[in-house]
């Protein structure tokens, strides 16, 4: 395992802040227990420190048991409330929603102050002791502190919990999330330079090579892939891979996950497992496309008949052609990617901006389109994508409208709903620059 790949395992994990917290109360209740015994040994002591932080060795023990008895209910609350927004995630939006609140920062912050509180009291109370007849103590002083933070920290909570229930709230955050993994992701148009198609050449001599197949020795679903890492090992080894596979695809131990073909006499490849992570779920951090589908998903649920909600999926629609607007203004790279001098090293299968597109609104407009609110909001959203990308993002976008009318059934629709429509249409002809292949329904 790669160290990119061991740390990205540990950071996506539920109990990697929490853990932090743990040992930074441990380490604090030492760090403490030393600067008490240090400054008690100070003549003027306790003439410096009023007489209110001072407690004896009973109200010590006191006041510190009752206080991670109470962290230590707040912390059960809390992680009641996570159950109770999960399982409103899980009923009522989508399955693939649940890792947003369980991944949210914020969550595990406060998660992580309950057990670093709990943790920094009990270790005092376990600890403190008295030396002589009569000491006062200040530490419990810096407990009662740490409880009162706690006890901020839990309405906070309440209020994070609260508007994390609220499915506008949810769909703004997958939408602002996916957008800054576009961001992170891909380079703006203007002054990128693409490369030159690497077919000319390399591919007709790795026709003639038979690929190695490599198979992963886990079963999941791809959560990170380390391409750096493997165009350094394939530069060592002078070979070509391909990946076979795509981020959030589901592989086992018979599916061939990378092809390798080697270009010398090398005896001995090195491994390239361990450039592959794998886990049980999809992953919340590396794909975007699965913002995307979180978002389809919460659409389709609230166009269900046991739930009926219209206005949830014409939210989701506009966030969609939020993303596909931002989308649109960014140069996707090439499946091909080159190491120092400029040779071949991996080749990755990547979606271009008809794919992404495709997947945004084919579920809706089979399972939605049929309701005039949401067809209309669908239109609305591909000639904002329009207006605001190339000629080429233009075209894409105008063929997927002409992928959308040949599934309308004209004949059960009204006069108004009609006129309705088209004058949505005349609107996205217009945008997309195809006025005169416009026909009104």
């Amino acid at each position: 395992m790669t160290p990119v790949k061991y740390l990205y395992m540990i950071k996506t994990s539920f109990w990697y802040i929490p853990s932090i917290y743990s040992i930074s109360a441990v380490a604090f209740s030492v760090l403490s227990l030393r600067i008490e015994a240090y400054f008690m040994q100070a003549e003027n002591f306790y003439f410096a420190i009023p007489s209110l932080l001072l407690t004896d060795i009973n109200l010590a023990h006191t006041i510190l048991s009752s206080i991670s008895a109470s962290l230590l209910t707040m912390t059960t609350i809390t992680f009641s409330t996570i159950l109770v927004v999960l399982t409103t995630f899980l009923s009522e939006f989508s399955p693939r929603t649940i890792q947003n609140f369980i991944t949210d920062r914020k969550t595990q912050h406060v998660l992580g102050i309950f057990a670093g509180g709990f943790i920094y009291s009990i270790l005092l109370l376990l600890f403190l002791r008295e030396t002589e007849p009569g000491s006062l103590f200040l530490v419990p002083s810096f407990a009662v502190f740490f409880a009162i933070l706690c006890l901020l920290v839990f309405v906070y909570f309440i209020h994070h919990a609260s508007t994390w229930i609220q499915v506008s709230n949810l769909i703004h955050y997958i939408t602002i999330t996916t957008m800054k993994k576009i961001d992170s992701d891909f380079r703006d148009k203007e002054g990128v330079h693409a490369d030159a198609p690497w077919e000319d050449w390399e591919s007709e001599e790795i026709k003639h090579i038979n690929p190695k197949k490599i198979h992963l020795r886990e079963t999941g679903y791809i959560k990170h892939i380390d391409v750096e890492g493997m165009i350094e090992q394939a530069v060592k080894d002078n070979c070509i891979i391909r990946v076979e596979k795509k981020l959030s695809e589901y592989v086992d131990q018979s599916t061939p996950v990378l092809s390798l073909w080697s270009m010398g006499n090398h005896k001995q490849i090195g491994s390239y497992h361990r450039f592959i992570a794998v886990g049980p779920n999809k992953s919340p951090v590396d794909d975007m496309e699965f913002g995307i589908t979180k978002l389809v998903e919460i659409a389709l649920r609230a166009l269900s008949p046991g739930i009926n909600d219209p206005n949830t999926a014409i939210n989701c629609i506009e966030n969609l052609g939020r993303i596909m607007t931002k989308l649109g203004g960014k140069y996707l790279p090439k499946s091909y990617h080159n190491d120092r001098d400029r040779n071949l090293r991996v080749i990755l299968e990547k979606p271009d901006f008809s794919d992404y597109l495709y997947r945004c609104f084919y579920q809706i407009r089979k399972y939605g389109f049929e309701d005039i609110s949401v067809l209309a909001s669908g239109l609305k959203a591909l000639t904002i994508i329009a207006e605001n990308n190339s000629e080429h993002v233009k075209k894409t976008v105008w063929e997927f409208t002409e992928y959308i009318l040949e599934g309308l059934a004209e004949e059960k629709m009204l006069t108004l709903d009609k006129k309705f429509i088209n004058e949505r249409l005349e609107a996205l002809a217009r945008a997309a620059g195809h006025t005169k292949y416009f026909k009104p329904l």
